[in-house]
This record gives structure tokens, sequence and C-alpha cells, in this order.
């Protein structure tokens, strides 16, 4: 692992609570089924009144979609400008000398999301809660309920490092280039259809999951991929039964088996950039150097008719 740092386990956690530079942050975001007659694949909910109900003791809690993502884009989840997430972070006590653990309820996904931002804006010192919230609570340890009962207010001054995002200008340029692999690492299927939307157009449809309740199989046509790209799904590399993230070998050999080495330059995408930084996490720990993230993902790609798509 290039960096252990970056992981830290249940034990660790409840070892260092009550640490005065520790800062402990629940970043869950939700994703629950649309109203029948919305075009909208799904909705993203905010997981601050789960948060309420329990969490771990002296968290806080960061809205993704809220304080935390570009608000002039119609896109899920967007990096917001690094001034205005440095604001946001040290609103949050989140300064230099800041211990920090990221975790999230039901998936990691949401956790090293912010690490990869936090990444992007310079900061190293986030390390990712492996197995989550889920974990914490199978083991029967402490949680509270009730409002954050914050930190002091912080300084953070971002040292934005580039090439951490790509828009889709750049993915559409990288199809069909040797030295660059785009991988998906959504544990969702795109699909084309004639009948989603005013204007025909993609919708979003689940594989085995709570959001594919209520379809009728095959409804909604064929499921497409970025032309090129390789499927390495985030929960692929997850034990299913701790929710913790898998023996690294495991993961190396899933990633060389669809072409992802170190010497070409890796492209990950999702959804809508959640948890493809499940795969961009175990990358980074593998040794990878040459890794960026789409942030607009499927939620901009599959909405773009001038865009390129592939059936897989």
């Amino acid at each position: 692992m290039r960096d252990p740092g970056a992981l830290i386990s249940t034990e660790e956690l409840a070892a260092a609570l009550g640490q005065p530079e520790l800062r402990v942050y629940d970043c869950t975001t939700y994703f629950e089924p649309p109203a029948p007659e919305s075009p909208n694949p799904y909705v993203s909910v905010s997981g601050r009144h789960r948060f309420e109900e329990a969490h771990i003791p002296g968290a806080d809690y960061l809205d993704l979609q809220g304080e935390f993502s570009d608000p002039d884009t119609r896109l899920h989840f967007m990096m917001a400008a690094p001034d205005r997430l440095a604001e946001a972070f040290g609103r949050h006590g989140l300064g230099a000398g800041s211990r920090v653990v990221l975790y999230s309820v039901g998936t990691m996904m949401w956790a090293t999301r912010f690490w990869w931002m936090l990444r992007a804006l310079g900061f190293d010192g986030a390390a990712v809660l492996d197995g989550g919230f889920e974990k914490w609570r199978a083991e029967g340890r402490p949680t509270e309920t009730g409002l954050a009962r914050g930190n002091p207010p912080a300084r953070f001054t971002p040292s934005p490092r580039p090439g951490f995002f790509v828009d889709k200008n750049a993915v559409k340029e990288a199809i069909g280039q040797t030295s660059t692999v785009i991988v998906s690492g959504s544990n969702l299927r795109w699909l084309r259809s004639s009948d989603i939307g005013p204007s025909g157009g993609h919708a979003l449809r689940t594989v085995g999951m709570e959001l594919a309740q209520g379809l009728e199989p095959g409804r909604y046509g064929q499921p497409v991929l970025i032309p090129g790209s390789v499927k390495v799904p985030a929960a692929s590399l997850v034990d299913p039964s701790q929710k913790t993230f898998g023996v690294l070998a495991d993961a190396q050999a899933k990633f060389a088996a669809q072409g992802v080495t170190k010497d070409r330059r890796v492209i990950c995408y999702c959804t809508s950039g959640g948890a493809t930084t499940i795969d961009l996490f175990q990358l980074y720990q593998l040794g990878y150097d040459n890794l960026t993230l789409y942030d607009g993902s499927m939620d901009e790609w599959a909405h773009d008719p001038a865009l390129p798509i592939e059936i897989d």
C-alpha cells in the first residue's frame, strides 16, 4: 500500500477519538428513486437527517451536493472552485494541522470522493474509514444523535494540483489513444432509449440495486458506455460482507485484466463521479500515478447527443 495513512480501521479510529486535532466527517449522500413521470434517473438526497439519527461521536457532516459542489451546473457533485471549497472546509474546522477521517454509509464512495477532492486541493492528511459506518455499528462501537457539535473554524489554504479532473472534451480526445485507458467504475448501467424524456436520449438503470425495483426488464433498450472504455466496477473492489476494501493484489489483477497498466494514463468515470473514486483510491494505493477523474461522468456524457456512445 503506497500510503497506509490514507486508510484507517475502526479500531484505530476508536483509539483516536477525542484527540484535539482529529476531525471526523460523515460524507454520505443517498440516491433515491425518482417520481414515475420524472425524466431524471435518480434523486440525490442529503444524508444530514440520517446523520442526526446516528453518527460517530464528535463527527461533523459534509453535504457534498450543498456546500461542496459547483452551484452553477445542473450536473451532480461537480468539483467547485478551490476558494469556495476552502471556505467550506474551513467552516467545518478543517485546516493545515487537521487529522481528517472521512466515512460514509452504505458505500465508501462518498468518503473516497472527498478524499480525492482534498488531494486535488493539495491536502494529504485525510484517511478513509475502512468499512464505513456499517462496520463501526456492527462492532457495537458508540454513536451519538443530534446535530454536529461543530469544530472551531480553521483556515484552509488550497494548493490545487493540476490533472485530477478532466472534462468531456479531454475524454473525447482520449478515445482510441493507446497511451490512455478509460475505466468505468460504475455499479450501474446507462441505457439508451427512445422513450425516455421528451426527445429520447439516455436513462439510468441499476442492476441488482434498489433503484431497479419496479422497472420492466428490457424496457429501456441497450446499455451503453463511453467508446473503448473498460469496466472495473467499484463494487468489485470491496468485500461485500465487510464493506471494507478488498485485497490489493486482487484489485491489481482486476485492473491488469482490463489493460489498466502503470504506463498508461487512466481516466475514471461512473454515474456522477462518486463510485469510481473507489477505483482511484485503489489505483493510487497500487502505485499508479497518471490518474484523473472525468467529473461529469455519464450524468453529462449520456445526455449529450453530440458525444459518441458504445453498446455495452
